[in-house]
């Protein structure tokens, strides 16, 4: 019992203070998104609460169980979310937005994707544990590329972009946190790069189109442009102070497509000004900061290499939702971490804050 209460006490309470500003944000602007005038409880606002109280009770129980016990389960872990994204193509397979990447289970929605970010996290992590001595050979990463590849392949198959974006971006950074030969990873960047011309002749034509429309931003004509656009006009509009709270007009005009999601920056910024937006990106570095604090002082690279894949999920997640509101990044369909609706989301969030918790816990332990 003595053990739990010293777990209990080494807790990050930072990253559960801001997390919970968080809530508070995400639950007023999904309000905000209902036309009413104030504030007004509605079926996403509940969906929102029980996701993060299911989220919480997760997160709770994740951070008593010792993140070691994850490593002898790399295979099973494996097999098990590569069979769990293929689930979308059962007869509960569902197709949202362009993509067959949900799950419709009665009322509840169910991304694959969303919760396997976490778990590809969790196995890479022991991956790159087990071959860190490798990791100076071309060969070696061939081989990394190799066992990301079946997730970023399924989730392509969804038509899900922007998930399949955070995958690699998640396995990049891990990989050189690793300690990666630097010329090396270099060159498999460059080539990566150099190789981007050919990926954009095979992707599927609504994402070629989304491409086209993030290179041309001037042309209206594009499918997104347009919406991009009212984003742009939305922040702008909002000034220094914003037009105050429930009272933007580009969102009650329907200006902003998925309001309460892919675009609520832009509702934050339209009604909360700057400042309220510069808040919301202040209080992201501060998480983001912590979630490194406790990636460097992990007590095993296995638990850092964790923390650190986290970080570049989130860092991801944040830097793409918040500049496709500004349009210097691609429409991709990312939700911004614990404030966008969804019920996956939130879940998956909510685990990934477990595990960092978990791990700045267990590094401030001593064991006699």
């Amino acid at each position: 019992m003595k053990y739990f209460f010293t777990l209990i006490k080494n807790i990050d309470k930072w990253l559960i203070g801001i997390v919970l500003c968080f809530l508070g944000i995400s639950i007023v602007m999904i309000s905000s998104t209902a036309y009413a005038g104030s504030f007004v409880l509605t079926r996403k606002i509940v969906v929102q609460m029980i996701a993060y109280v299911l989220g919480f009770f997760l997160l709770s129980i994740i951070i008593f169980l010792d993140y070691k016990v994850f490593e002898s389960m790399e295979k099973i872990i494996y097999v098990g979310s590569l069979l769990f994204l293929l689930t979308v193509y059962t007869p509960l397979g569902d197709n949202q937005y362009g993509a067959q990447g949900w799950l419709k289970i009665g009322p509840l929605n169910l991304q694959p994707a969303e919760l396997v970010k976490v778990a590809f996290i969790l196995v890479f992590a022991n991956y790159l544990c087990r071959h860190m001595e490798e990791l100076y050979t071309f060969k070696s990463l061939v081989k990394c590329g190799l066992y990301l590849a079946p997730f970023v392949l399924f989730v392509l198959k969804q038509n899900d972009l922007g998930n399949a974006l955070v995958f690699c971006v998640i396995a990049a950074v891990m990989i050189f946190m690793a300690g990666v030969n630097g010329k090396l990873y270099a060159g498999c960047m460059g080539a990566v790069v150099a190789a981007m011309p050919l990926a954009y002749q095979l992707m599927a034509d609504h994402q070629k189109q989304r491409i086209d429309a993030f290179l041309n931003p001037d042309n209206l004509n594009l499918p997104g442009n347009y919406h991009v656009w009212m984003s742009k006009v939305a922040i702008g509009s909002g000034g220094l102070f914003g037009k105050g709270l429930f009272k933007g007009t580009q969102k009650e005009l329907k200006f902003l497509p998925v309001q309460e999601s892919d675009f609520i920056f832009a509702v934050i910024v339209e009604e909360l000004g700057f400042l309220g937006g510069g808040v919301v990106i202040g209080l992201y570095a501060a998480f983001l900061y912590r979630i490194l604090k406790i990636a460097r002082n992990a007590k095993d690279y296995y638990g850092g290499l964790i923390a650190i894949g986290i970080f570049a999920m989130f860092l991801f997640q944040i830097f793409e939702n918040i500049g496709m509101t500004m349009g210097v990044m691609p429409v991709t369909g990312i939700t911004l971490p614990f404030i966008s609706y969804g019920g996956s989301s939130i879940i998956t969030n909510m685990i990934a804050l477990g595990l960092v918790l978990n791990i700045g816990m267990r590094s401030k332990l001593i064991n006699f």
